[in-house]
């Protein structure tokens, strides 16, 4: 008995269905797409990434803006702005200092120490008392006040310090101390920059010492 059309069109074999063809076809067209758009993502990434990104020198900037920016947000908190902290800390660490060498400490200029003290004096945090027997003389101490105000500041530095060594061993944080006191040194070498003399590097040293007071910015200082 013969086949009819239809059933000689289904016996045919390789031959393909239209349909299965366009499926096969979108499928293909789907991965192209999203190739391209894979593509399209990572150029995008490449042409946003900052200039400098995979330098030391940019890491250094970024990390210690958003230190700066972090210790910011807590001194607010004690109606200090970043700069003042490390006056008050200098003036903890020696009792009572004259203003020059309040500056010589923090590595700027006399006016530039004298404003800021004057701004810490309206707050209560110091007093100015002239040197007995010498009026030009003027000795800066911290008031009962200040001296609060400097352990909580040792306290919020404490806490800030545990946020960026967060996951470090020992071992690492002593490294990159150490990494970093270097690269300061080479800078201020340098730059011909006095006041960054080697420090005691030993892979034993202790780790609770007491860290090196940074100088702050004067142009911080100047701007407080």
């Amino acid at each position: 008995m013969p086949q009819s059309k239809t059933q000689q069109s289904k016996s045919k074999p390789g031959k393909s269905h239209p349909d299965g063809e366009a499926r096969d076809a979108a499928r293909e067209a789907a991965k192209e797409a999203a190739k391209e758009a894979a593509k399209s993502a990572k150029d995008a990434a490449r042409r946003m990434r900052p200039p400098g990104a995979k330098s030391v020198g940019w890491a250094l900037v970024q990390a210690a803006r958003l230190h700066r920016s972090r210790i910011g947000d807590r001194l607010a908190a004690l109606d200090l702005f970043a700069g003042q902290e490390q006056v008050v800390q200098a003036l903890a660490a020696a009792g009572t200092m004259t203003m020059g060498d309040l500056a010589a400490t923090l590595r700027v200029r006399p006016p530039t120490a004298s404003k800021t003290i004057s701004r810490l004096a309206a707050l209560g945090f110091v007093e100015r008392r002239a040197e007995s027997g010498d009026g030009r003389i003027v000795r800066v101490r911290l008031t009962e006040t200040g001296l609060a105000k400097a352990e909580a500041i040792e306290r919020l530095w404490d806490e800030v310090e545990a946020e960026i060594l967060d996951g470090f061993d020992n071992k690492e944080r002593r490294r990159l101390r150490k990494l970093l006191r270097k690269a300061a040194r080479n800078l201020a070498d340098a730059a011909g920059v006095t006041g960054h003399e080697p420090e005691a590097e030993i892979d034993g040293e202790d780790d609770e010492a007491e860290p090196a007071l940074i100088a702050p910015d004067e142009a911080v200082l100047r701007s407080l």
